[in-house]
Protein backbone atom coordinates (compact mmCIF):
# COMPACT_ATOMS: atom_id res chain seq x y z
CA UNK A 1 0.00 0.00 0.00
CA UNK A 2 1.34 3.40 -0.52
CA UNK A 3 1.86 5.78 1.92
CA UNK A 4 0.65 9.31 1.04
CA UNK A 5 3.52 12.02 0.29
CA UNK A 6 3.30 14.97 2.50
CA UNK A 7 3.60 18.52 0.72
CA UNK A 8 6.97 20.42 1.27
CA UNK A 9 6.27 23.21 2.91
CA UNK A 10 8.17 26.78 2.87
CA UNK A 11 7.87 29.66 5.33
CA UNK A 12 7.57 32.41 3.25
CA UNK A 13 7.81 35.72 6.52
CA UNK A 14 6.64 35.18 9.96
CA UNK A 15 6.20 37.30 13.35
CA UNK A 16 5.05 36.69 16.81
CA UNK A 17 1.79 37.08 15.50
CA UNK A 18 1.01 35.83 11.90
CA UNK A 19 2.65 33.38 9.55
CA UNK A 20 2.76 33.36 5.65
CA UNK A 21 3.64 29.21 3.99
CA UNK A 22 3.48 27.65 1.00
CA UNK A 23 2.70 24.33 0.36
CA UNK A 24 3.99 22.03 -2.98
CA UNK A 25 1.24 20.02 -2.82
CA UNK A 26 2.08 15.69 -3.67
CA UNK A 27 -0.20 16.78 -6.61
CA UNK A 28 1.55 19.64 -8.25
CA UNK A 29 -0.32 22.26 -6.50
CA UNK A 30 0.89 24.75 -4.92
CA UNK A 31 -1.25 25.99 -2.26
CA UNK A 32 -0.33 29.59 0.47
CA UNK A 33 -1.59 29.67 3.90
CA UNK A 34 -1.83 32.85 5.83
CA UNK A 35 -1.98 32.23 9.54
CA UNK A 36 -3.41 35.22 11.70
CA UNK A 37 -3.47 34.22 15.51
CA UNK A 38 -6.07 31.18 15.64
CA UNK A 39 -7.79 31.66 11.51
CA UNK A 40 -5.90 30.66 8.80
CA UNK A 41 -6.63 31.21 5.09
CA UNK A 42 -5.95 28.85 2.17
CA UNK A 43 -5.33 30.44 -0.85
CA UNK A 44 -4.89 28.34 -4.60
CA UNK A 45 -1.50 29.82 -6.84
CA UNK A 46 -4.66 31.81 -8.61
CA UNK A 47 -6.11 33.51 -5.20
CA UNK A 48 -2.90 34.20 -3.83
CA UNK A 49 -1.62 36.28 -7.07
CA UNK A 50 -4.86 38.02 -6.84
CA UNK A 51 -3.92 39.17 -3.35
CA UNK A 52 -1.02 39.76 -3.93
CA UNK A 53 -2.19 42.36 -6.68
CA UNK A 54 -5.27 43.91 -4.47
CA UNK A 55 -2.67 44.62 -1.20
CA UNK A 56 0.05 45.94 -4.15
CA UNK A 57 -2.63 48.36 -5.38
CA UNK A 58 -2.03 46.90 -9.35
CA UNK A 59 -5.26 45.84 -11.49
Amino acid sequence: MNEPKEPKTTTLAETKSYMLWKAEEPDGETTYHMELNNVTLHFFEEEWQELIELMSGQK
